[in-house]
């Protein structure tokens, strides 16, 4: 039985009449019967009485309208919905994003394409690169603000390069240097990312090309938070520049080799982007960068 089968049903249970019901269907009255026909064989009872007054629903054929009012209701919202979502103009745009640039590039990008496209919907994720990346493999996110570069299967569009930057308490010994090196921080109690974060790797990537091995006092999955226990004197951190001065830290520019990370929009290269999500990504694209 199709979509069409259940709105022909309904028809005949508000006409009252086959001739009626086929003129609203824009089709025949033979042919309108032999639906009839055809459905109530395959459901094997009798659906409709038919005498002098027309057709009527029996109290099977009643209980048959009632789920096919029902059925016919949630296919066309369905249809709504996915019409809704695929508009490039209007539909829905499911970005996920770091953490670290929830309060900087997030609002300016949000910022630039909802002047552009005022009727366009983005549902937002913050969280951790690691959980972006399996968002994206499970099609609940479709673009993502990660850092990379990134791997095939993956595109990537980089659009902000972040220095890295030593912070420290005010008053510390180095709060007045004009350049750090990762070896002046090797005694220090150092506040960090837990391991299995993408920020985590580049930090310890710089520590052992540098040959040093960092004393790890603090951990804690959220940037600005690092900042802040920092901020109140307990240990230095390496972040990007743009939390430098957060929570009264003091900035030290870093003498590293690759001290710095590239953030830009990641999606799966290998999945047809939606019209809503490629009108994004596609905007994005004509407005990097965005340093």
């Amino acid at each position: 039985m199709q979509i069409d089968d259940l709105r022909a049903l309904l028809a005949l249970s508000e006409h009252h009449h086959v001739t009626g019901a086929a003129a609203a269907l824009g089709t025949s009255q033979p042919t309108l019967s032999r639906l009839l026909s055809r459905v109530e064989a395959e459901l094997g009872a009798r659906l409709f009485e038919r005498d002098a007054r027309g057709v009527h629903p029996n109290p099977l054929g009643a209980t048959v309208i009632e789920a096919a009012r029902e059925l016919v209701e949630r296919y066309d919202r369905l249809r709504r919905d996915l019409a809704g979502t695929l508009d490039p103009d209007s539909g829905t745009v499911r970005l996920a994003f770091l953490d670290s640039i929830a309060t900087s590039l997030v609002p300016r990008i949000l910022r630039d394409v909802r002047e552009r496209f005022p009727r366009l919907r983005v549902e937002l994720r913050q969280e951790p690169g690691h959980e972006i990346m399996a968002d994206l493999d499970a099609g609940v996110a479709e673009l993502a603000l990660n850092w990379g570069p990134q791997a095939t299967p993956y595109a990537w569009l980089p659009l902000q390069t972040q220095a890295l930057a030593l912070i420290v308490p005010p008053g510390h010994r180095l709060a007045g240097r004009r350049r750090a090196r990762l070896a002046d921080v090797a005694g220090e109690d150092f506040v960090t990312i837990p391991p299995g974060y993408g920020f985590r790797t580049l930090v310890d990537d710089l520590f052992a090309a540098a040959g040093v091995t960092p004393r790890v006092t603090l951990e804690i999955g959220d940037l600005a938070t690092v900042a802040s226990l920092v901020g109140v004197g307990l240990g230095v951190a390496l972040v990007p520049d743009r939390f430098v001065g957060a929570s009264g830290t003091v900035g030290v520019p870093l003498s590293v080799p690759g001290g710095e990370r590239v953030v830009g929009l990641t999606w799966r290269a290998d999945r047809r982007l939606t019209p809503a999500a490629e009108r994004f990504r596609a905007f994005v694209e004509a407005a990097a960068p965005y340093d």
